[in-house]
């Protein structure tokens, strides 16, 4: 028994080490794709959770271990600062995108979007996914749009909410909706959608990822780094591959 404790003792030393890179980075699931090709040029190399920005901000306001967050509206990043949860002066806008209307890439669906438009009746009997619209902020985009154009009403019971933006994208992907509303950057990565239309300016409030170290964050070490770091010409280059609008 002793030599099997003794042969798994450096593994279990492994695990409850210090870690010296930025422990955990909160990021909105847009993000996924674009965030880990930038993460594995840092010299941080963070661990990075993705989720709903709804969700993340609930999780560190509830005392999750997060040193970065990353949010994909501005009001969740408003959330935790009214509560002092991010660390004063490091909050920067970071990235802007694009919400889009899509459907199955065979799909044959046509449409521009503007006041009135179809789309209860281009759904036929299936249902728009989307982001739920209460609290995830692709879904608070597209309610605003909807609302703007005077066809949220008849669409409102033929939604299907989802936890996140990615999570709407695989309904549409699957053919489980007819249509759904995501990011210009989550349809660029998933071939099995096609873009149909893309919500013009004005139609909502305008899409910005902000980003911050947590309250809870040292002021400097691996996380500062890796928030200096996103904002780099080399971070740059890949999110505007991606099909983001750096904005700093």
């Amino acid at each position: 028994m002793r030599s099997v404790l003794f042969a798994f003792l450096p593994a279990l030393l492994a695990l409850f080490a210090p870690c010296s890179h930025a422990q955990l980075v909160f990021a909105a699931a847009s993000l996924k794709n674009a965030l880990d090709g930038v993460a594995a040029l840092s010299p941080a190399r963070p661990t990075i959770s993705y989720g709903a920005s709804s969700a993340l901000a609930r999780q560190i306001e509830n005392g999750a271990p997060a040193l970065v967050f990353i949010s994909a509206d501005l009001d969740w990043m408003d959330y935790l600062e009214r509560r002092k949860l991010i660390r004063e002066g490091t909050r920067r806008e970071l990235l802007g995108n694009k919400l889009v209307l899509i459907a199955p890439a065979g799909s044959k669906v046509k449409t521009d979007i503007g006041p009135g438009f179809p789309l209860a009746k281009l759904l036929g009997g299936g249902r728009l996914a989307t982001a739920d619209p209460n609290s995830v902020p692709a879904g608070k985009y597209t309610r605003a749009a909807l609302e703007k154009f005077g066809v949220w009403d008849s669409v409102a019971g033929k939604l299907a909410p989802t936890e996140n933006v990615r999570a709407a994208l695989l309904l549409v992907a699957r053919g489980e909706a007819p249509l759904g509303t995501v990011y210009t950057t989550d349809a660029a990565v998933e071939p099995k959608v096609r873009i149909v239309a893309v919500f013009p300016d004005g139609a909502h409030p305008a899409i910005v990822y902000p980003a911050a170290l947590t309250a809870s964050a040292p002021a400097s070490g691996p996380a500062a780094d890796f928030l200096a770091f996103i904002a780099s010409p080399a971070a740059r280059r890949v999110f505007e591959k991606y099909g983001f609008t750096p904005l700093h």
